[in-house]
């Protein structure tokens, strides 16, 4: 098994156990020196799709899972990493018990553009269920969105 470190939609352990069956969560931590942002809008069907930028200022919070490799190209395939539009890369995760090296998936696109509401509440939903602080789930909740007539 290998570690990944969940931003988006598999922040939530029961998605994620619905995708990846075989693959437990392990613990919650930072991604620090890294920002959540979004990009891809012309790849996404409903707006910018979720991914992660380097920053030294910033920090993500991670759901860490341990993958099976038979659930990993399932994800893979979940996630478009079998198309290309992610890739996969390493990550150090700050936890409450130490550092972890695990890989996760940034998006290969510009960065830029607005991810749609709906998806915007999927995602701090998803951080909410994952035990992400409140201010965390609270910042994804006002971050600026599509609207839904666009």
């Amino acid at each position: 098994m290998t570690s990944y470190a969940a931003y988006g939609t598999n922040l939530d352990p029961i998605r994620m156990g619905e995708r990846c069956p075989h693959s437990p969560l392990q613990t919650t931590g930072w991604l620090t020196g890294w920002r959540l942002t979004f990009g891809g809008e012309e790849h996404g069907w409903d707006g910018a799709l979720a991914t992660i930028v380097q920053d030294p200022l910033e920090q993500v919070f991670v759901a860490l899972y341990d993958v099976s490799l038979q659930d990993e190209p399932v994800l893979d395939e979940w996630e478009s990493a079998d198309s290309g539009l992610y890739r996969k890369t390493k990550v150090r995760v700050a936890t409450l018990t130490g550092s972890v090296v695990a890989w996760t998936y940034v998006l290969d696109a510009y960065e830029g553009g607005l991810p749609s509401a709906s998806y915007l509440g999927v995602l701090a939903d998803a951080a909410e269920a994952a035990d992400a602080p409140d201010d965390y789930v609270a910042a994804l909740r006002r971050r600026p969105c599509r609207s839904s007539g666009l």
